[in-house]
């Protein structure tokens, strides 16, 4: 422990007190002594060990033993009580108050120093625990800053979170669970009519989702479009084909044990009309402008999970006053007290919201799930992609947007 253990001795008898005191001496302990039991507790705010009667004046032993347990002291104290009893009452009442061991009076000279020495062992064993808690408390706070640090830029892949065109407003919503996920949504402008929605859903949970994540993101950068994966040549690449080439990708070049589900869809803003890929994923649901509701998708294999998977595209047509929406599992197995929310459960949700769009939508969804689980920890990232189609003509779009006019097919 490096500085010499203090040890506190407290009876009632002075000679029992002098008796101890000069063996503890002898073999370089520091010794301090009390002749009762207030006088002990004020004394034992720096004591290391200490070794008190059974009987003080003014409390008895296991008193001053709770009273020295309750105290607040930063560190740990080792408390061996002095007792001529034996019996097995007794000697439960003492570790019930607190106490680490017992000596039986007349206190034998070698049975002391054994019981002090494995006093001094614990406290330094406390100390040695104490020393490698305060470094891994450092590493925590240097991860945490990370991960807030981390937390930070994925929230930047998603940095614009409504999209506004001639023809339908979209709208991202994404929560992580912890301090990063492995959920991103987004929406890509690939011509004057013609924009690409999707919503990946990254196995596992942590740094290495959050990593596949990001990598998945710069492939669909709208940055990047000479590397996008969901352009060839220029040209919009079909929803089946861009599930199909990710699954190559995750087996012959990433080479990691994880996967993802996602959908991928095209939707033309003039016409309402979209095709999508659903791989894995909780099936996209769309609410008609009259109140009907209808759960769109085939299921198909999670991208990366089974080698040369085939991805069959489904197509649908919106009308104005229509929403869809693509969530992510995080929504519909959002735990609640009576089981899973569920994609009807998610329905009833979204019908009392048809007026909210934007962040009013996406606030009042997180506070319905939030309820629902009775809490705001919930387990998984919430994420989704809302379109509220209203139909219209060709939208105007920069010559840096205009690819292709028209829905690529087979």
């Amino acid at each position: 422990m490096g500085e010499r253990i203090r040890v506190l001795v407290a009876d009632e008898s002075r000679a029992q007190r002098m008796m101890l005191a000069l063996q503890l001496s002898r073999w370089g302990y520091e010794v301090v002594e009390a002749a009762s039991g207030p006088e002990a507790l004020a004394l034992s705010v720096d004591a290391d060990v200490v070794l008190s009667g059974w009987v003080l004046p003014g409390m008895s032993g296991p008193e001053f033993c709770r009273a020295f347990r309750a105290s607040g002291r930063d560190r740990y104290g080792y408390f061996v009580l002095l007792t001529s009893r034996s019996g097995k009452e007794d000697v439960a009442d003492g570790l019930e108050c607190g106490a680490d061991d017992f000596l039986t009076k007349p206190v034998s000279a070698a049975e002391l120093h054994a019981r002090v020495r494995a006093g001094e062992r614990i406290l330094g064993m406390q100390d040695e625990l104490l020393a490698k808690n305060q470094v891994l408390r450092r590493l925590y706070d240097a991860v945490d800053r990370d991960l807030a640090e981390a937390r930070r830029l994925q929230e930047s892949l998603v940095a614009t979170r409504e999209f506004s065109f001639a023809g339908a407003d979209v709208s991202l919503l994404m929560r992580p669970s912890g301090h990063v996920g492995g959920d991103l949504v987004g929406c890509l402008p690939l011509g004057p009519d013609l924009v690409a929605l999707y919503a990946i859903d990254v196995s596992g949970h942590g740094v290495a989702a959050a990593m596949m994540t990001a990598r998945l993101a710069g492939m669909l950068s709208p940055h990047a479009l000479d590397r996008n994966v969901a352009l060839r040549g220029g040209v919009p690449v079909p929803p089946e084909e861009v599930a199909a080439g990710l699954n190559r990708m995750m087996g012959q070049e990433m080479q990691v044990d994880q996967y993802f589900t996602m959908v991928f869809a095209h939707l033309v803003l003039s016409t309402g009309e979209v095709r999508l890929v659903q791989a894995g994923h909780p099936h996209p649901v769309v609410l008609r402008e009259g109140g009907f509701a209808a759960r769109i998708g085939a299921g198909g294999f999670p991208v990366g999970l089974v080698a040369d998977a085939r991805y069959d595209a489904v197509s649908l047509r919106l009308s104005p006053g229509d929403r869809l929406v693509i969530p992510s599992d995080g929504v519909t197995e959002c735990p609640g007290a009576k089981g899973d929310l569920g994609e009807e459960g998610m329905i009833a949700l979204l019908r009392g919201k048809a007026g909210l769009s934007g962040d009013k939508l996406h606030k009042a969804l997180l506070d319905d799930l939030t309820a629902f689980a009775g809490g705001e920890d919930l387990p998984d990232d919430v994420s989704a992609v809302i379109v509220d189609y209203r139909g219209g003509a060709m939208p105007r779009t920069p010559a840096s947007m205009a690819l292709s006019p028209a829905l690529p097919r087979r």
